[in-house]
């Protein structure tokens, strides 16, 4: 039986859980999710489990932060005067943002504090600094 490899494009079924236990992601219900091993498209630590699995083989993996989306960085939380937004922008806790960095790449960003004067944004993946379970199923190696 083949086993999958670097290169090879996959199709699994996947739960992703935190150390808690709370769910964050699931393929469950939906097509299977496609990917080529090795291309950056899935965290490394994603790439490394399904990378040897067999068609139709289950594993459950942990992976640890730095193999998922990093730790976290705090020079990535800034504060941001409320007068740099939109005057009819509601702004709420919890709110994701967008913004451009110096070079133009777009800068995914969540509301964590604010106050009458600023808000505080944080750039940091909502997973980083936390290690992430899988529970993966290899469908199909093509």
């Amino acid at each position: 039986m083949s086993q999958a490899q670097n290169g090879d494009s996959v199709k699994i079924h996947y739960t992703g859980t935190l150390d808690d236990g709370t769910q964050f992601d699931s393929s469950e219900g939906q097509e299977p999710l496609e990917f080529q091993i090795g291309s950056g498209m899935v965290i490394p630590g994603f790439d490394s489990a399904v990378s040897g699995m067999s068609i139709g083989e289950k594993k459950s993996v942990r992976i640890p932060a730095e193999e998922a989306y990093g730790e976290r960085d705090d020079e990535l939380v800034h504060n941001v005067p409320r007068n740099a937004l939109p005057d009819d922008m509601e702004v709420e806790v919890g709110m994701p943002l967008q913004a451009q960095s110096p070079d133009g790449q777009v800068v995914q960003m969540t509301v964590v504090e604010m106050d009458d004067s600023s808000i505080r944004v944080d750039a940091n993946h909502p997973l980083a600094g936390q290690a992430l379970t899988f529970a993966i199923e290899l469908v199909s190696i093509n």
